[in-house]
């Protein structure tokens, strides 16, 4: 296959809003046990290079890894979606 190019420009890009910085580092992504349930997802070769490369460092499984920095953000995703709601009403 061949590597698209990537064009940068100094264009604005719009209206920006700068959010609190919630995920976790990778340490943290490391100790969790919870029920499952079995999927299949596609991620970015890259992507998954940099948590297989983070699990060999903390002597873990990348799916583990993967799988509580979603189970992290669904929490605060939910805690946000909460305050909002209490704000609207």
């Amino acid at each position: 296959m061949k590597k698209r190019k990537r064009l940068y420009t100094d264009e604005p890009i719009g209206k920006l809003t700068v959010i609190e910085d919630f995920l976790p580092r990778p340490e943290d992504l490391v100790l969790r046990k919870e029920e499952t349930a079995k999927i299949t997802l596609s991620l970015p070769k890259n992507s998954l290079d940099f948590f297989k490369e983070l699990a060999i460092e903390h002597h873990t499984q990348y799916q583990k890894m993967i799988r509580n920095l979603l189970v992290l953000y669904v929490a605060h995703e939910r805690k946000y979606r909460t305050s909002k709601k209490r704000k609207q009403a």
